[in-house]
């Protein structure tokens, strides 16, 4: 299917959210490097709700060492500064889903190393700064899984 990644995610409600979409979706949650909030936390909790048993969450202590985890596959960052819109996109299973940290987004040398073309943003009113970051999860997440024909809902 497809792999979700946070990079050092600050927010709890929002990566509970997540959790949620991952549930829903058959993504796996991988949550990488220093997070703003420990998995115990109980906003992390509610917001999850009862999905936290239905999700593969998997906790790295780097990108690297989470990308060796899952044999180098084909990442699309997703940023403001992205160059592609996420609808033009092609999405195939094994794709890796990148997100930056709420308040600051993927740091410049990891949007650096993403090609051009796998670096996409979600269109947005001039004038706007960004969307909540799981919402922006939750519009890549279901059109990859729209293109992957919704493989395994019921």
């Amino acid at each position: 299917m497809l792999d979700l990644i946070l990079f050092e995610p600050e927010i709890p409600p929002n990566t509970g959210n997540i959790i949620r979409l991952c549930a829903n979706t058959g993504m796996t949650l991988h949550l990488v490097g220093r997070l703003g909030f420990t998995l115990s936390d109980a906003r992390l909790r509610r917001a999850g709700l009862d999905y936290h048993e239905w999700v593969s969450v998997r906790q790295h202590a780097g990108l690297s060492e989470c990308l060796d985890s899952l044999g180098q596959p084909r990442v699309f960052a997703l940023s403001t500064r992205g160059a592609i819109l996420y609808s033009e996109a092609r999405f195939r299973t094994g794709d890796a889903l990148l997100f930056g940290p709420e308040q600051r987004g993927l740091p410049a040398e990891i949007l650096a190393g993403i090609p051009v073309e796998q670096r996409l943003r979600i269109p947005m009113r001039a004038g706007s700064r960004s969307l909540n970051l799981s919402n922006a999860a939750a519009v890549i997440g279901y059109e990859a899984w729209r293109q992957l024909a919704f493989a395994g809902a019921g």
